[in-house]
């Protein structure tokens, strides 16, 4: 399966990394262009490419990995979503580390909040709470396996 991101900071990055070690393909998309993925694209290996967001957000599977503040911009700009999943691993904090402050949307959760943003997609909220080194380590530790668990929105 080829799963895309769109964002390619820390997350998206040891997300692809895990990803590619599972046998799947990744494609990974900024607001910068493919060309700017170059190099990460090359680091990651074989399986990893560059693409649009668009052609990130057209693969059955797809990581939204973007500051929250790019959240409504980000999804405006992309075509309909044809039933693919799309997980939400966005924090729900405008601002940077140091400033951060707690998103407002009413009575919605974050990912209904999304949802409502990408109609035809259906929503899984998972990772957000995932340190990148977490998410980047052997999930085999003493013998046992680490899991996360995540709720998904129909």
């Amino acid at each position: 399966m080829e799963i895309g991101t769109i964002g390619a900071g820390d997350f998206a990055q040891a997300f692809a990394k895990r990803v590619l070690k599972s046998g799947h393909q990744v494609k990974l998309s900024n607001s910068r262009g493919p060309e700017s993925l170059r190099e990460i694209v090359m680091r990651l290996g074989p399986g990893a490419t560059a693409g649009t967001r668009e052609e990130a957000a057209a693969c059955e599977m797809v990581v939204l990995a973007v500051p929250w503040d790019n959240v409504p911009e980000t999804l405006a700009s992309l075509p309909e979503w044809k039933n693919q999943i799309l997980i939400d691993g966005v924090n729900s904090y405008h601002g940077k580390a140091g400033t951060f402050t707690p998103a407002d949307v009413g009575n919605l959760s974050t990912s209904q909040f999304i949802a409502a943003l990408a109609p035809g997609a259906r929503v899984v909220k998972a990772f957000n709470n995932m340190p990148v080194p977490n998410l980047e380590a052997d999930p085999v530790v003493n013998g046992g396996e680490t899991s996360c668990f995540y709720f998904r929105r129909r």
